[in-house]
């Protein structure tokens, strides 16, 4: 194999792109707790609660791609993400607190639109912090395997936010903490969720530094009417994005796994409590599900993954590690007992390795297609590949929420009177639709192409390119 230039990332770096991480798995952990209260605590129905999902995920998806067109091409003296990712982290924290400020009293009919509105403020925060956020991660390594460290440090440090937000369950229903119920719960854990996320978001944006692009002349200008008359451009290089066949493949891959997941999770809550506690206190019990299983993911999955990776390649770890994900969810089908919640522990090593191994491999692999990207284009395009990568990412969970709350009403779960048809449907649910997720995008990655060889292959070429651009331009 030809050896080609590396470039290591400095551990400290590493740490503070994984604490932005920590903050972009935190919001959307806490959310998937919080917006259980919607309808246990607050009285949303199903359908409401399944459109509250998908509307503003809809509205993230599509901005995606703008806010990666406009950090492509910002000029300015910080590079082109940092101020990005400080502006969008406050405004994270701040509509987090806000957004939550619902209250019992008030009419249904209200705190939906409420809750809407302020949602649309949340996600919007989530695009301009996000979409640049990744792209950073992109750009800190031009290394096949060190781009897998990088991610895998970054998903170790993100993965206590799913440690830690199982635990809110238990907090938010104990009437010792909060007598006044759930709704009163989330109005004061929002505050505790929005403002130390807000720190960590900002972090990478102050100390992982870039190097200044005032002096570059091959962007496209950022104003209004530049980005209005862009647009075509804009939707243009998303469907180049989409054309470019290694990058398809895991943009559905992930759409497949990640969503099919989503669909389901907040499921757990109402199995737990409504099937195996026959609708009592079910105690610590939904919050041990996901807390061990993030503490597998974290201690287990993310080194493991990674070392074998860099042993057999990406594209093997990914298929070993999303099969060994559908022993887990077809254990929770016989594991789910009612009267015995322990057993279902037993199935959480094997269905930690689906989540942990998914973004571990896929960010990497997303890096390395961006080095074909520019091969093939001349430009570096970390912003719109990462957009248009999330942008399936989030689309697909707005696809989710919405078929969760479908999935809901066509069972007829009612929290107040779960039925055992019910609660059979979302069982059924639990198991079947992620393991078909699983299989789809084993599928779509079984020809798969970039090694570690191709890799390295293509930056000697990039190298040689940029060689001799610099020498033109002497």
């Amino acid at each position: 194999m030809t050896e080609t230039a590396t470039k290591q990332v400095p551990f400290g770096q590493k740490i503070a792109f994984g604490l932005g991480m920590l903050a972009n798995q935190m919001f959307p952990a806490a959310l998937g707790v919080f917006l259980v209260v919607l309808v246990q605590g607050l009285g949303f129905s199903p359908l409401a609660w399944g459109f509250i999902f998908f509307a503003p995920r809809v509205f993230d998806a599509i901005t995606d791609p703008i806010m990666g067109f406009i950090s492509d091409n910002t000029r300015s003296r910080w590079g082109r993400r940092r101020q990005y990712v400080f502006i969008g982290g406050l405004i994270l924290g701040i509509s987090y607190i806000v957004m939550w400020q619902l209250y019992r009293e008030n009419s249904l009919s209200y705190n939906f639109t409420y809750f809407m509105i302020c949602s649309l403020f949340f996600y919007l925060g989530l695009t301009i912090f996000s979409v640049p956020y990744v792209a950073m991660g992109y750009e800190m390594s031009d290394d096949f395997n060190e781009r897998t460290s990088i991610m895998a440090v970054a998903q170790f440090i993100g993965q206590w936010a799913w440690v830690i937000a199982p635990w809110f369950w238990v907090i938010l229903y104990s009437p010792d903490w909060f007598p006044d119920g759930p709704d009163a719960g989330v109005r004061q854990l929002s505050v505790w969720v929005g403002i130390p996320c807000a720190i960590l978001a900002i972090i990478p944006a102050i100390f992982i530094k870039s190097p200044s692009t005032v002096d570059r002349d091959d962007f496209q200008p950022i104003n209004i009417g530049a980005i209005a008359g862009s647009l075509g451009t804009i939707w243009k290089s998303t469907l180049q994005a989409f054309a470019i066949p290694q990058f398809r493949k895991l943009a559905f891959a992930t759409f497949l796994i990640f969503n099919s997941f989503n669909i389901i999770a907040t499921f757990t809550f109402f199995i737990i409590v409504h099937y195996l506690f026959d609708g009592q206190e079910a105690g610590v019990w939904p919050a041990l599900h996901g807390c061990v299983g993030a503490i597998i993911t974290t201690f287990l999955v993310i080194p493991l993954v990674a070392a074998v990776a860099k042993r057999i390649g990406k594209k093997k770890t990914f298929i070993i590690s999303q099969s060994i994900s559908i022993i887990g969810y077809v254990l929770f089908w016989f594991l789910f007992v009612p009267g015995k919640p322990y057993l279902f522990l037993i199935a959480l090593p094997f269905h930690s390795f689906g989540i942990g191994g998914l973004f571990t491999l896929m960010m990497s692999m997303t890096a390395d297609v961006c080095d074909l990207d520019e091969l093939n284009t001349g430009k570096r395009r970390e912003g719109i590949l990462g957009a248009v990568y999330w942008w399936m990412v989030k689309f697909g969970n707005a696809f989710a929420g919405l078929l969760g709350g479908v999935i809901l009403w066509t069972v007829g779960f009612d929290p107040e009177a779960a039925t055992e048809s019910a609660i059979f449907g979302l069982r059924f649910a639990y198991t079947v639709l992620p393991i078909v997720g699983v299989v789809g995008a084993i599928i779509i990655m079984w020809n798969y192409d970039i090694t570690e060889e191709k890799a390295h292959e293509i930056r000697l070429q990039l190298e040689k390119r940029h060689k001799e651009n610099a020498a033109k331009q002497a």
